[in-house]
């Protein structure tokens, strides 16, 4: 079977191949074997090829955070799955044609989703529910204001915040973009740069910003916090500069702010399995009826990985770079 491999930290479309190993072979008891039918490339994915991700494993390695499979057969004591359940699978290095996982690992999600959109559950969906709910407890009508508004997480926050009556201000770097944002449901789209807490003062008629979602650090964390109130908390969850996020002393001590981290990971290891698959059924369902979506500019063949790998470094894309190791979606 084919298999995506990282054999040099650096350049990512340098450091990978696609590479012939051994069949992963039948599912042991607890296990389960699927098909990967799809998976995309990710911010984090690229950062790991450069050996720059806070995750840096021994080389050779494979790849590959989240995908969408279709399960092909299932170990003894597995009774959740069955043959030819769509699944998503928690763990990492899907970047190939087959996985064989603990069936504990492994999440059936509706069938008749869209297996595109599927592959793209794991991570951003959860990700803009959790920074709407776990950060800081947000009413309806509050504000929330966003960097990088026009990335798929920041699509699925402004989705996800009108459902619950939450109010977004999006900022991103060039007004063309205000045309995508605003029939999604944004309600503030803004330009960043130096004047950017002024020009959302006018945008929201002075209204307080209680939480900021941050995924670029570096000085676009302080402009954000100056465009909250009092009191107000930013959440990083991202660095797009490279750079660690700065703030104004002032702001932590003088207007009482909070700076946060947020990672995926640690939001989902304070719940119980029960409660995560729970998250991961009420998200898959949103996604199979449409309700959230994420837009795909390129779907690539394993074999074009190191193509594809490229393709998802360029800037002003119109959406994700996906593989299909298994041929042609049908």
């Amino acid at each position: 079977m084919k298999q995506v491999l990282l054999e040099r930290y650096g350049t990512p479309e340098e450091g990978v191949r696609c590479a012939e190993v051994p069949e992963v072979g039948a599912p042991g008891a607890g296990e389960a074997v699927f098909d990967v039918l799809a998976f995309p490339i990710n911010p984090a994915d690229i950062s790991m090829c450069r050996g720059t991700y806070r995750l840096r494993p021994a080389l050779p390695a494979t790849l590959g955070a989240e995908c969408i499979g279709r399960v092909t057969a299932v170990g003894a004591g597995v009774a959740h799955l069955k043959a030819g359940d769509l699944v998503i699978n928690l763990q990492r290095e899907n970047w190939a044609q087959r996985r064989r996982v603990k069936g504990d690992d492994v999440i059936a999600i509706p069938p008749g989703t869209d297996v595109l959109q599927g592959a793209m559950l794991r991570i951003n969906p959860p990700t803009a529910l959790l920074l709407l709910s776990d950060v800081v407890d947000l009413r309806p009508g509050d504000w929330v204001i966003q960097n990088v508004a026009n990335s798929a997480v920041g699509r699925l926050v402004i989705r996800l915040a009108r459902a619950r009556d939450l109010r977004t201000v999006n900022v991103v770097r060039r007004e063309s973009l205000f045309g995508e944002l605003t029939p999604l449901g944004a309600d503030v789209c803004v330009v960043d740069g130096p004047d950017l807490a002024e020009t959302v003062r006018a945008g929201t008629g002075g209204a307080p910003i209680r939480l900021g979602l941050d995924a670029v650090s570096g000085r676009a964390t302080a402009r954000l916090s100056a465009c909250l109130a009092d009191g107000g908390v930013v959440c990083n969850y991202g660095s797009m500069s490279g750079e660690d996020p700065v703030m104004p002393r002032s702001t932590l001590v003088a207007l009482g702010q909070k700076l946060v981290g947020f990672i995926l990971g640690r939001a989902l290891a304070t719940r119980s399995p029960a409660q995560i698959r729970t998250i991961y059924a009420d998200l898959g369902e949103q996604i199979r009826t449409g309700i959230l979506s994420a837009p795909v500019e390129k779907v690539y063949p394993i074999e074009e990985i190191k193509a594809a790998v490229a393709h998802a470094q360029q800037g002003e894309r119109a959406g994700k770079i996906l593989v299909a190791p298994n041929g042609p979606l049908r």
